[in-house]
């Protein structure tokens, strides 16, 4: 492990996170930092310490066209047939949006314009490191979050063997609220807004971290020790950690808004150091298998 909390804190869930990407065809592959007056602050924050970075601008219609067909030639020729078939431009087609994806929930701020800070001069917002930006992270850099019971603290990984570097961090209280933001590539975005009003939208890299990334800032899980198990819960996970192969990492023990405990444990992945494959079970009180309920996940 490359970061502990500190005594008596309890880490409750890890995951990569980093500022997130434009999605629809005007800001695909686009992220602005943006004042309350919707004014560019990335000069700003170059002259607080940032380093320089690209800059974006929307997307024409003749620009989303030629990306397109760019996309299609390098994809080959199944895309080029769905792009002939689709050559209408209806909903899910490449020449209009993507309908497996929705629609946006926000259109000024996903589809006319993609800002991942919304921050006055002195807010919270402003405080995140520049590593969070993808196109400032050097190549093979990682920016991971870690929510703890008293804290989110943002960690920058170079390596699988050096320490993590505690890039930032802010007390629980901080925060106001984090919420969902589907219209993003794998679903994977949340908005964190903090207690002065600013807010940063990030990736999570998948849809499921996400989730849990917003359960546990909101507060709406709780988590387990081992001890508060019941007789048959502690029985059920035995038999699921005995299915993990041994280097597995001890599990964790979350309780879900309807009261179902969910169990995960990591196994490092085959794939390369570093990277982990998480095994998760839902149980009742009992420890019988329990399906999730709405709100849950």
């Amino acid at each position: 492990m490359d970061w502990y909390p500190d005594a008596g804190e309890a880490s409750l869930f890890r995951t990569t996170l980093r500022f997130a990407t434009g999605m629809a065809p005007p800001v695909s592959g686009s992220r602005w930092y943006r004042d309350t007056g919707r004014h560019d602050i990335q000069p700003d924050l170059v002259a607080a310490g940032w380093p320089p970075g690209p800059e974006f601008t929307v997307r024409t219609k003749t620009d989303q066209t030629t990306q397109r067909t760019g996309r299609a030639a390098w994809l080959g020729i199944p895309l080029l047939l769905n792009l002939i078939s689709n050559a209408g431009g209806a909903p899910g087609s490449p020449f209009g949006d993507v309908a497996l994806r929705g629609d946006p929930q926000d259109p000024a701020n996903e589809a006319e314009d993609f800002p991942v800070m919304w921050a006055a001069p002195g807010t919270a917002a402003r405080t995140l490191p520049w590593q969070l930006d993808p196109s400032r992270q050097a190549k093979g850099y990682r920016t991971d979050a870690v929510v703890t019971d008293r804290r989110l603290v943002v960690l920058g990984i170079t390596s699988v063997t050096a320490p993590a570097d505690v890039l930032w961090e802010a007390p629980r209280e901080r925060i106001a609220r984090a919420e969902r933001r589907e219209y993003a590539e794998t679903k994977a975005d949340l908005l964190i807004t903090f207690a002065d009003g600013s807010w940063v939208r990030m990736s999570a890299g998948a849809a499921d971290n996400a989730a849990k990334v917003v359960q546990h800032l909101n507060g709406t899980v709780s988590t387990l020790t081992d001890e508060q198990l019941t007789d048959g819960q502690r029985e059920r996970v035995a038999r699921f950690l005995a299915e993990l192969p041994a280097n597995a990492e001890a599990p964790a023990f979350t309780v879900l808004p309807s009261g179902i405990v969910r169990v995960e444990a990591r196994v490092p992945a085959k794939l390369g150091k570093g990277l982990f494959e998480t095994h998760t079970i839902l149980m009742d009180d009992a420890g019988a298998p329990a399906a999730p309920r709405p709100g849950d996940l």
